[in-house]
């Protein structure tokens, strides 16, 4: 048991066995080791309380000794909280609940170990707070590693499609995409198509969707119709959150220096696992509607977790963008 930690003033009088390291800090520009366990086995549950730049908090899974990670996120977007506030997301897989308790109910079997890491990239030491529940077990053949690969393009060019997921090679399925979509324009922002290239698909995919509030099984702009007490009809944003789809944060604006709308949303795909034999590529399109009834292709703020299984190995993840690049302005 303990005898120093980041408890050890506030347990001064009662000493060892009292809570004296509740918690770790990580300093500016280093690597804490959460978790290193031998297996065979499997993570069932992760919470934490991380404090600090979300952003600028790089968590890291390695399954059985692998070199590259199977897992590099920021932790908020990998918890769906990618805008560094609070918002309560009550999912099958992940919960976050006040506050701030990021909760993670993946099922993650590894052969031989694990190691589960969490680097500090801020310029300040962060502390945090956190417990892996796992069980030694035999694991089946069949069974594949879960992956999760951060993306963000501030701005995304003009008609480019945004890439959520790319470069995966092997056998496995898709099982879910967290968003946070910050908007740069005027407008309706969700019209664009999500689109899965998988298995030698050439210019057109296998799966194409409708929109993208379709697609995180929302619709018509995940808009509520209201009155004000004067009797005026109102438009507004509904936040949701369920076991498998949700909007849970809505950023409007304070309309002084916050004044950018911004909007994080969740899909996954539990019950409807998206399979891929040999290869798989994930897009969707930033596209809004404008007054005339026209589409326009949009240059927002896109950032997203990709989260899927797949057989080892995997293919290397591209470079995570630098500290500044990954600061949200």
């Amino acid at each position: 048991m303990a005898t120093t930690g980041t408890g050890s003033n506030a347990a001064r009088d009662l000493g060892q066995k009292w809570k004296v390291s509740p918690s770790v800090r990580i300093e500016p520009g280093t690597t804490f080791t959460i978790a290193e366990i031998e297996g065979p086995g499997a993570i069932q549950q992760i919470w934490m309380t991380p404090t600090g730049m979300w952003r600028q908090s790089i968590i890291r899974f390695y399954w059985d000794g692998e070199e590259t990670p199977s897992v590099e996120c920021p932790v908020g977007d990998f918890f769906a909280c990618g805008w560094g506030k609070y918002a309560h997301v009550n999912s099958l897989p992940v919960c976050v609940n006040p506050g701030s308790a990021f909760n993670c109910y993946w099922e993650m079997p590894f052969r031989k170990s694990c190691r589960i890491t969490m680097t500090n990239i801020s310029a300040d030491a962060i502390g945090l707070y956190y417990q892996v529940n796992y069980t030694l077990t035999d694991v089946p053949e069949d069974a594949a590693y879960f992956h999760a690969q951060f993306r963000r393009t501030n701005p995304l060019p003009y008609k480019d499609d945004y890439l959520i997921l790319d470069g995966v090679k092997g056998q496995g399925h898709f099982v879910g995409v967290y968003m946070a979509w910050g908007v740069n324009n005027n407008g309706w922002w969700g019209e664009g198509e999500i689109k899965f290239f998988m298995d030698g698909d050439g210019e057109f995919p296998t799966i194409c969707g409708t929109g993208t509030e379709d697609y995180f099984c929302g619709s018509y702009d995940f808009d509520v119709k209201g009155k004000t007490q004067f009797g005026v009809d109102t438009l507004e944003y509904q936040e949701f959150s369920t076991a498998y789809a949700g909007l849970p944060q809505v950023l409007r604006g304070d309309g002084h220096y916050q004044v950018q709308q911004r909007f994080g949303m969740y899909r996954w795909h539990i019950m409807d696992p998206i399979r891929f034999e040999s290869d798989l590529k994930v897009t969707i399109q930033a596209l809004g509607w404008r007054s005339g009834g026209r589409y326009l292709p949009l240059q927002d703020d896109i950032a997203s977790v990709a989260f899927w299984y797949q057989a080892e190995p995997h293919t290397p993840f591209p470079a995570l963008p630098d500290r500044d690049y990954l600061e949200i302005i």
